[in-house]
């Protein structure tokens, strides 16, 4: 998958800014972005970068006094997973604040061990997860995964053996999450090859690969390549995809089945609910960490 590197410079630079430059540039396909000295560096697919629509927004920017540049390059096409094998992550421990059960998830690489003391310290009942990441993206570092998760560890407990659909699977690490937590079995798809490769990949290492299907696709293989309904639902993926795919997600929802999404700015929250408001979905609960949000809908 071949991805474009957008170096955007800011003057002045402010934080409000950045902030809201990121949520205006996801309308423009970009997936992640890194905080530099002068700005952003933004990340986006090829194949799905909206120059025009990049080009709008900046036009339209509401911060007065504020200018905007910004350089395309093509992103390095290198194996991700060299990185992460020389580095790692320090291990990553998710609770959920507003239920004190005891139960917490820690991800690790597999290298960076949990310090025993967490079994006693903070979690009375803990969830393994190592995630060998080819991509620096799932493993549990950023908001969005850390608040899914968080989310499952509140609602794995009232549905017994959930089926469980993951759009964007990434590494895997939510699909995994649920299994670990007591799902009976879970689809997961993404559009990048490297991505299910690898989370099959994570399946294997965490023991759960015989619940666990990775398929290559969009959302458009709900019509055709994925059969029944779920009992759960996750997304962690940007808000116009989320926006675009949320019909496609209802009609893939059982009785009484939730949709848990993420991936996008708290700014951002009337949007989804209003959307899924108009497919007959009800807000249940929200999270937010930082400008990120997370919204679990019934």
């Amino acid at each position: 998958m071949k991805y474009y590197e957008v170096e955007f410079t800011l003057s002045p630079i402010s934080a409000d800014a950045c902030d809201l430059l990121a949520s205006l540039a996801g309308e423009a396909g970009f997936e992640t972005f890194e905080e530099t000295e002068t700005g952003l560096k933004g990340y986006v697919q090829q194949s799905f970068f909206n120059e025009a629509a990049l080009k709008t927004a900046l036009d339209d920017f509401p911060f007065e006094g504020i200018t905007i540049t910004y350089d395309i390059r093509e992103a390095e096409d290198k194996d991700w997973n060299e990185q992460w094998e020389n580095e790692g992550f320090e291990p990553i421990v998710v609770k959920n604040k507003e239920v004190n059960s005891g139960k917490c998830i820690v991800i690790h690489d597999g290298r960076h061990l949990p310090d025993p003391s967490l079994f006693t310290s903070h979690c009375s009942l803990l969830t393994s997860i190592e995630i060998d990441a080819k991509l620096a993206f799932g493993t549990g570092t950023h908001e969005t995964t850390r608040m899914v998760c968080s989310t499952l560890l509140e609602h794995m407990g009232t549905v017994c053996s959930p089926r469980v659909l993951d759009c964007g699977t990434g590494t895997g690490i939510l699909s995994i999450c649920a299994l670990k937590l007591g799902a009976a079995s879970a689809v997961g798809y993404d559009i990048d090859e490297w991505s299910v490769d690898n989370a099959h990949h994570n399946a294997v290492i965490n023991q759960v690969d015989d619940r666990f299907t990775a398929l290559l696709g969009d959302a458009s293989i709900l019509y055709n390549k994925v059969e029944g309904l779920f009992d759960l639902i996750l997304a962690n993926i940007n808000r116009n995809i989320l926006l675009a795919d949320i019909p496609l997600f209802r009609q893939k929802m059982a009785p009484d089945a939730r949709l848990i999404l993420s991936g996008f700015y708290t700014d951002d929250i009337p949007l989804l609910v209003e959307r899924a408001a108009t497919l007959g979905l009800t807000l249940e609960s929200q999270k937010q960490e930082n400008s990120w949000a997370c919204l679990t809908f019934r």
